[in-house]
């Protein structure tokens, strides 16, 4: 045993440490739980009497030395750390690193959810690698509609099908698979479409859609939760207009218009001189859609709605192509600042 307590001295006197986290590295493997000088008191109780005092005052004699040693190295490491700071030249100019900024599609994602968590809303996720049923059959898609073609969507497998999600409605599904109503949600994310990249195109977006489910919820309840939204993302003089449309899970369904900031309604060349700018979709959901999910379709009704990110930077921040929001232009993006 004796000669174990000496080869554990040499090793104590010989290291050096390289890192400052060394140390604390060194004086777990010798006083830890689990550390060498534990091993040495369990073998030590095992020692005859006659020898536990000579081994007793050498063991002691070890583990103060390690201790002195563990003190040592960390008054030599704050040393050093003086020094270095001390040779500072405090009269050389700062350093002037560029400072980062949020990506205007996250200012506005973040906008967005901040704006509808003011009337209840939360926030649901989910994949964006999807079924069929999630993106279209439980949607009320029927069979041949153009979504499903392999021209408009990209998809990963057939039999099953497995696809890239086109909408984040996906995630309604989800939830009302898992949740009763009441229901008021909005799912931010990535969607994929099998477009030709253009100005006012790109094959993979960003959307933010919503869904409020319960009893006795009405078109009316539609509109002024759209009228606060568009009030509070482009100013308090923004009016909104909602146009006949159709969507397989929503009836009725509308295109929702926004009076133009730019120009205040007068008509410009960004609205075409029309006064208005297209900002998202919207309906009452499907009763079928209800019932798919598992919803009595004839206790609860509900409305929802989807936006296009891109769309609500561009008419927010006056940006007239897509494609500048996918290049990572540093020039591009150091105009935008992170705060609303």
């Amino acid at each position: 045993m004796i000669d174990k307590i000496n080869d554990l001295l040499r090793r104590v006197e010989a290291f050096k440490p390289k890192v400052d986290n060394e140390i604390e590295e060194f004086r777990i493997r010798m006083l830890g739980r689990k550390g060498e000088m534990n091993d040495l008191f369990e073998e030590f109780k095992k020692v005859a009497p006659e020898m536990k005092k000579e081994l007793g005052q050498k063991i002691n004699a070890l583990k103060n030395r390690i201790n002195e040693k563990i003190a040592e190295m960390k008054a030599a490491a704050e040393n050093a750390e003086t020094t270095a700071q001390s040779q500072i030249d405090m009269t050389r100019p700062g350093s002037n690193d560029p400072i980062g900024s949020r990506h205007p599609i996250s200012l506005v994602k973040n906008q967005i959810v901040e704006i509808f968590s003011r009337l209840g809303y939360t926030v649901a996720e989910g994949p964006e690698i999807e079924d069929d049923w999630h993106v279209f059959s439980a949607l009320n898609f029927p069979p041949e509609h153009p979504a499903r073609d392999m021209q408009d969507t990209f998809f990963i497998s057939k039999n099953p099908d497995i696809l890239l999600r086109t909408h984040t409605s996906s995630i309604q599904v989800r939830t009302m698979e898992r949740q009763k109503p009441p229901i008021r949600v909005i799912c931010p994310g990535r969607v994929f479409r099998n477009e030709a990249i253009s100005y006012r195109a790109h094959c993979i977006f960003h959307q933010v859609e919503g869904l409020y489910i319960d009893e006795n919820v009405s078109f009316a309840d539609l509109k002024q939760s759209i009228l606060y939204f568009a009030k509070e993302m482009f100013g308090e003089k923004a009016r909104i207009r909602m146009r006949p449309s159709y969507f397989p899970f929503t009836e009725p369904s509308a295109e929702v218009d926004v009076s133009c900031n730019l120009c205040g309604g007068k008509g410009c060349n960004v609205c075409k001189h029309t006064g208005w700018l297209e900002i998202m979709g919207c309906g009452m959901v499907d009763p079928n859609v209800l019932e798919a999910s598992g919803i009595d379709s004839k206790k609860y009704s509900g409305f929802a709605f989807g936006m296009g990110v891109e769309r609500i930077s561009m008419l927010k921040y006056g940006v007239k192509d897509l494609r500048l929001y996918f290049e990572n232009d540093v020039r591009f993006l150091n105009q935008f600042d992170s705060v609303y």
